[in-house]
Order: C-alpha cells, then structure tokens, then sequence
C-alpha cells in the first residue's frame, strides 16, 4: 500500500511531548465517550423520550455558547498548560459525581441534566486551550499531520467507547456506574501528559479575557471569508445531519433496542472515521480545501439520509460508516483552514470559536432532531436533517466564493487573500 495514502506518524515518532499528548488524550477521550453513552441511555431509560435525549443537548449547548468563547480570551491570557491541568481535574471531579448519583439510583434527569451542563462548562475552557497545543508542539510543515492523527484519536475514542460501553452496560444489567468511574480514572493519563509539556505563556500584548478580548476575535472572523465559510459548513453538518439524539429510538424501533445494538450505530461511525483518518494522506495534494469541505459536508448528509431509510442493520451501519469518513475530511479541512489563516496571539480565541461551533452544532443538532422525532417520527427527522445538509452546502458555497476558491499551500499560507470582506 502506498505511503502517500497513509496519514503522516513524523509527529508521533519524532516528537516525544506531542506523542505522550496524544496518547493521554486518546485514553481521556475514550472514557469521555463512555459517560456520553451512559448518560444519554439514563435519561433514556427514565423518560423513554426521544425529546428528553435531545435536551442533553441544550444542557450542553448553553455553558458552550455563554463560555466556549470567553474562554479563548482566558486561554490567550494565561499558560494554556496550567489552564488544561485545572480543567482536566474538574471534569474529572465531574464524572465522579456522575457515578455517585447512578450508585445511589436517584433517577433524576434535572440532575443529570445538572452535571452535564457543568461539565459542558468547564470543556468549553479546557478543549479550546489543549487543541492549541498542536500548533506549539509541531512545526509549521507537520501542523496538518498532527491534526490529522488528533483526528484518529478521536476516531479510535468513537469506536472503543461505544463498543466497551455497550458490553459493560450490558454485562452489569444495564447499570452504568462503571462507565462514569473508568471515565474519572481515564483523566489520569492526559493530566500526566499535560503535566510533562513545556510552559505555554500567552504572547505579550494580549488583551485581558472579556468582551474586548472577545471581539478581536469576532472581529478577525467577520472579516475572513475562509474562516466564516469554514464554520457555517461546520455546522450546517453538525446540526442536520448527525441525528445521534435519534439512536435510541432508531434502536428500539428497528433493530430491537439492545443496547449491544445501539454502541453498534454509534461504533460504525467510529469505525468509518477511523478508516478514513487512517487514509488522510491525499489531502496533501488537494489546495482547494473550502471547496473541498463543501463537498465532504453534502456527502456527509447524503449519507445520513440514507441511514433514514435504511431497513437492515448492516445496511444502516455502511451508512453511518461512510457519513463518518466524509466527517473526518470536513474536520481536518476546517481546523487546517483555522489554524493557517489564524494568527498565534489569537489562536485560543479562534479555536474557542471552532469549538463553540462544533459543540453547540452537535447540541443543537440532537435537540433540533430530538423535538423534530417526537412530533414527526425518527425517520423522518433523520431523513430531513440530511437533506437539508446537502442542500445547505450549495447555498454556503454561492454567499461566501471567498470560502469556495479558498486555496491553501503547503506551507500553511494562504494562496487567496485570508481577509476578503465576509
């Protein structure tokens, strides 16, 4: 097979410090996907509501919104290193909470609902600060390498924790204090990594975290068509056409609704991301990266429309499979695009707003998905997200050409103007 289809591993065998972040994040980022799935299938077995799923979204989404950015104003302004030890630590604190409610059966979704709006506060700090890390770890000609390995981090956490998730959940009787536990240890390994990185102070000059800090940013996006188009095709997947709110009914309606069944649709998506994280190779040669995420994002929802209408389970997973791999594309494009037309004195605001953008996508995807199941039906919710998805792509693509002619160089410049008006 040849190496020009593999993803560059340069980062990992040559940079110790990158190395042991990544291995520590992959170990965080498994448990992380376990409280996910058991916190979804709680409130699921309390209210059997597909709209009471979808509200994890809201919980999650609110904290992102008011914090996710002033929290890239905090990470410009402090050591970003010292910032991730504190908020690796509380959202570790967190899932212990997790666990102690499941131990002592209180069966309250507000509280549930609670805990996930904290710890959807505090990730809105600590995930925009440690993605910057990338950036100061590796040279500038190894930056798409290392988020494309970031990026099959999280794929191996999708796949891994569904999976393990599932046969825990379903080995106990289907109680999940195991999985809020092992997601508490698992912060282990990242704050060991994190711990053994160098001191990351903020840039001199810097604006004071607030609203002023906060505008810069803003102000800097406004004014770059690249960066605007990259987020609004960023969440035009990530609200229409990743109906995850819709699993466990989808599950239950279909295909029988063991929960084995359900880590298997979200495991597919792994699986797909992985194989496609795994083949990033050819990116290197494609420049017309706004274009090309247009493109990877009307796939996307193709895809997840035709698990909508899908009958078999395998079928249905093939599917998933391939909206996964179409994802992780959209992704690598969009945070290259982001760190390359970003400047170092504003890259935590500018990736606190990449995050806000992907988190509260997915928040509000399930939640839009999640209330548009319960009035309709899941298939139809589903089947509309994705269409809407690749009609949305179209439109992004005439309202901003900036974003469309986007080219990048390898050398992480831009070959068209970064600041065309927006």
């Amino acid at each position: 097979m040849s190496s020009k289809l593999l993803t560059d591993v340069a980062p990992l065998r040559n940079n110790p410090q990158f190395r042991r972040w990544w291995a520590g994040s992959l170990v965080s980022s498994i448990g992380s996907v376990l409280t996910a799935f058991a916190v979804t299938l709680q409130v699921y077995d309390i209210t059997h509501s597909p709209f009471a799923v979808g509200a994890i979204g809201l919980a999650q989404m609110v904290p992102t919104l008011v914090i996710g950015l002033f929290g890239g104003s905090l990470a410009d302004a402090v050591d970003r290193r010292k910032l991730v030890l504190v908020t690796s630590s509380s959202i570790a604190t967190l899932s212990v909470a997790l666990a102690v409610q499941a131990f002592a059966g209180l069966r309250q979704v507000w509280l549930l609902y609670a805990l996930v709006f904290l710890r959807a506060a505090v990730r809105a700090i600590d995930q925009p600060a440690s993605r910057t890390f990338i950036p100061r770890l590796l040279p500038a000609d190894q930056l798409a390498a290392g988020i494309a390995l970031n990026r099959v981090s999280f794929q191996l956490s999708i796949i891994a924790g569904p999976a393990l998730a599932g046969v825990i959940t379903a080995a106990a009787g289907g109680h999940l204090q195991a999985c809020y536990l092992i997601d508490a240890v698992s912060f282990g390994a990242v704050l060991y990594a994190v711990a053994r990185l160098p001191a990351m102070p903020a840039q001199p000059g810097n604006a004071r975290p607030g609203l002023r800090a906060v505008g810069e940013g803003i102000g800097f996006l406004r004014r770059s068509q690249p960066l605007a188009g990259a987020f609004l095709a960023d969440l035009n997947a990530t609200v229409f056409a990743f109906p995850v709110a819709l699993f466990p009914a989808i599950n239950a309606e279909r295909f029988g609704g063991s929960p084995a069944t359900l880590g298997l649709l979200t495991t597919a998506i792994g699986v797909g991301g992985l194989v496609s994280s795994v083949f990033t190779g050819p990116i290197r040669h494609i420049s017309r990266h706004g274009a090309a995420m247009l493109c990877t994002v009307a796939i996307c929802g193709a895809a997840f429309a035709g698990f909508a209408l899908a009958r078999s389970l395998w079928l249905g997973l093939v599917f998933l499979a391939v909206a996964a791999a179409a994802d992780t594309f959209t992704v690598v494009f969009r945070s290259t695009i982001v760190q390359s037309v970003t400047t170092e004195s504003l890259r935590g605001r500018l990736t606190a707003t990449e995050y806000v953008v992907g988190a509260s996508g997915d928040s509000l995807g399930n939640l839009e998905s999640g209330a548009l199941g319960s009035l309709t039906t899941p298939t139809i919710s589903a089947f509309a997200g994705g269409m809407i998805t690749v009609v949305l792509s179209g439109v992004i693509g005439l309202a901003l050409p900036g974003f469309a002619k986007y080219r990048h160089t390898r050398s992480g410049a831009a070959a068209a103007p970064a600041e065309a008006p927006a």
